[in-house]
């Protein structure tokens, strides 16, 4: 089973699922706010808390002063830059988390971005969905040789593909979150099955879901079907402004989801047969062959004079009945009694 390691902590199919808390741009270019939600996912028992590294300059060419998102209503050049801490503020974020024995990644959206989080020697990168098919931007990331969980929304098997040969080619571990870039994703566009989709095509990657719905639900389901990472965007109150707070938990949101994965991860798996701490219902719930009436040695056995009762835990089970039938009893049996081995067999 492909794994990765962030810091101490183990993901992949044989270890609970990991649950990213993205705070992303929820803090609106406030460090204090930006701390303040860091604590706030920790108190709900946040493992890894996820930032994203914008370099404006660096990242968007003056066209995008003119795009306007559609969760939002001015311009993405517009809403980065009022959100983008500045290095030192973001050097202070991760100190903080980390003191917190959290671990502290983030989104690079640009080159720039990339060289600051390796100065900052962060354990492992995310790359979001818009950079999937950034291959130059993908393979600069890679150089750094750290763990990278890569979203895929808006992007196909094609386009995914070479992004994938560079993380093979770079030998660096890795991770494929399926996504649905809609803000928010309504249910009938989550397709859960994509996940499936990308574990067949890309058996040596960790597989999981980056969910931009409104509750757990999603990520709930994915759990079921494998997922090793959840991620979804966090605030540590839903009455914050923000373009990301209608797709965003909060800290309750984030401890349920926490434990309710925990508890989906023990239930998942396993293989269609009885199991040992099942006995004790097998016992009083199956059914044994009995006499429906008193029953002569010598007489055939037929359904006029056995059936099937409980409980199970007689020589016959009702499995046997139909195998029974027409066989000479050695010994009477009276009505109501269970059917023994001595009455069938010398």
């Amino acid at each position: 089973m492909p794994e990765i390691k962030i810091n101490n902590r183990l993901i992949g199919e044989n270890h609970p699922p990991i649950v990213i808390a993205e705070m992303g741009i929820n803090h609106e270019g406030s460090l204090d706010l930006a701390i303040s939600m860091a604590d706030a996912a920790i108190d709900a028992g946040a493992e890894i808390i996820k930032h994203q590294t914008h370099i404006v300059e660096d990242e968007m060419s003056d066209e995008a002063k003119n795009v306007i998102p559609g969760n939002a209503d001015v311009s993405i050049y517009e809403i980065m830059a009022r959100c983008a801490l500045s290095e030192d503020e973001e050097f202070a974020l991760m100190n903080h988390i980390q003191s917190k024995n959290c671990i502290f990644i983030s989104t690079p959206f640009s080159r720039s971005a990339a060289d600051r989080l390796k100065n900052f020697d962060v354990p492992a990168y995310k790359i979001g969905s818009g950079e999937c098919n950034n291959y130059p931007l993908i393979k600069h990331i890679a150089r750094a040789g750290k763990p990278i969980i890569l979203s895929t929304g808006m992007n196909s098997i094609k386009s995914i593909r070479p992004a994938v040969n560079i993380l093979r080619q770079a030998g660096i571990p890795f991770a494929l979150l399926h996504t649905t870039n809609i803000y928010p994703t309504p249910p009938e566009l989550v397709r859960l099955g994509a996940m499936g989709i990308l574990q067949l095509e890309f058996p040596d990657a960790v597989i999981g879901l980056s969910d931009h719905t409104t509750d757990n639900l999603a990520c709930f389901g994915a759990v079921a079907l494998g997922a090793s990472i959840l991620e979804r965007h966090f605030t540590d109150s839903l009455a914050r402004p923000g373009p990301d707070i209608v797709c965003s938990m909060d800290p309750q949101g984030l401890s349920e989801l926490i434990a309710g994965s925990k508890v989906l991860f023990k239930e998942r798996g396993g293989e269609k047969n009885p199991v040992p701490e099942e006995q004790p219902t097998i016992a009083f719930a199956f059914a044994s062959v009995v006499a429906t009436s008193d029953i002569k040695a010598g007489d055939t056995l037929s359904e006029e004079n056995i059936w099937v009762r409980r409980p199970g835990e007689g020589d016959y089970s009702a499995m046997d009945y139909e195998n029974i039938l027409g066989k000479k009893l050695l010994k009477p049996i009276r009505s109501g009694d269970q059917l023994t081995k001595s009455h069938l067999e010398s």
